[in-house]
């Protein structure tokens, strides 16, 4: 049988590490890039093609799927593999960010999170117990603790009283998983550092999640409005403070040019709306930057989005066309970008991990910047 959970190391390139994680489900080839699959379904893709995109892994939402269609349902539906057709790992965040990001009058205590749905104003409550309960009803493969994010803009007091609570909160996710909170025998669970830009709360969260164990750990609280050089300033120590025999994730990142500075600093797994949300509101990504293809520019452009790109989209449309079909609104259009970005988003994971292997990650580092900031230099 495969193993529970696995990751090894095959090669290091500085700080940046070229692995696998091996799951009952599949493995995982690190770096790796989760699309996002809020409410179990990657936008404007049907799982076959987000496969054949080259992605190993989807994320899934605890939020949003307890409130529809709920946990029990896709419970008794058989779990959210079959019921979403995706046979590969899943890793389902714990619901805490989309709590206070999306929910209505929030009420933070001890037991966890009191509030109101954004849908339709029912009470709910979010504790670490619970959320250990949904990911397992969903059948997660990776289960993340249940945390608390606050913004990097608060006090030093306010986010140290964050990180100590979500550290708790860790300790009890950790509890309620081994009890049989989210399937022990097959998933995973990962603990989340907290601190925001601080690092001696980084390092004392790190601290406790290391006391605690976990089967991988998360950099949290980032890609939150800081910004590129405070996030890259908190990588530079935040990966080395975690157990470097575990995977790294770097939580909502991010662009393409976070993702290979992530990576140089020790990053393995990368998540974030981005390639989809842009590719519905007719954005594409290229080697030479991002285009947006509603450009008036673009109207009697025969040529691909991007010529050097081998997925399906660019080897039979032309810019024309899909402008043409996202200013008119097709579905048709958001459909085909969206495709395009993600296969935009595996490609480049591809070649940071054979950088890193052939032990050229520097090179391709900068030729790849130097590229992708063309335009704008």
């Amino acid at each position: 049988m495969p193993p529970r959970f696995r990751f090894s190391i095959h090669a290091t390139d500085g700080k940046a590490r070229l692995g696998t994680i091996a799951m009952q489900r599949g493995e995982i080839r690190t770096p790796a890039f989760m699309p996002v699959g809020t409410a179990a379904t990657v936008k404007a893709m049907k799982p076959q093609d987000v496969r054949a995109t080259g992605a190993d892994i989807l994320l899934g939402n605890t939020y949003h799927l307890m409130l529809r269609p709920t946990a029990e349902r896709v419970d008794r539906l058989g779990g959210l593999h079959r019921f979403m057709g995706w046979d590969r790992p899943i890793l389902t965040d714990s619901g805490g960010y989309q709590v206070m990001s999306l929910a209505e009058l929030t009420k933070r205590s001890e037991d966890g999170v009191a509030f109101k749905s954004h849908l339709d104003g029912s009470r709910h409550l979010i504790s670490p117990e619970r959320s250990m309960e949904i990911q397992r009803l969903l059948g997660s493969d990776i289960v993340m603790a249940f945390d608390e994010l606050v913004p990097t803009t608060s006090t030093r007091e306010v986010q140290a009283a964050a990180m100590e609570r979500s550290m708790r909160w860790a300790r009890r996710s950790r509890d309620a998983f081994d009890a049989g909170g989210a399937h022990p025998e097959r998933a995973a669970l990962f603990g989340i550092q907290q601190g925001a830009l601080d690092e001696g709360l980084r390092k004392t969260s790190a601290d406790a999640l290391l006391d605690i164990g976990f089967d991988g750990y998360a950099v949290g609280g980032l890609a939150v409005g800081e910004g590129q050089e405070a996030m890259f300033d908190v990588l530079d120590y935040a990966p080395a403070q975690l157990d470097p025999a575990r995977p790294r994730y770097l939580m909502g990142v991010g662009k393409p040019d976070d993702i290979v500075g992530a990576v140089e600093r020790g990053i393995d797994m990368f998540d974030c709306v981005l390639p989809t949300r842009s590719g519905r509101t007719g954005q594409a990504f290229t080697r030479d930057g991002p285009l947006n293809i509603r450009n008036a520019r673009f109207a009697e452009d025969q040529r691909p989005l991007a010529e050097d790109c081998a997925c399906p989209v660019c080897a039979q449309f032309s810019r024309a066309y899909l402008h043409h079909l996202v200013r008119a609104g097709e579905i048709l259009g958001a459909m085909l970008m969206t495709e395009h970005n993600l296969f935009y988003y595996q490609a480049l994971m591809a070649d940071l991990r054979d950088a890193i292997g052939t032990g050229q990650l520097s090179g391709f580092a900068s030729a790849f910047r130097a590229r992708y900031h063309a335009r704008t230099a």
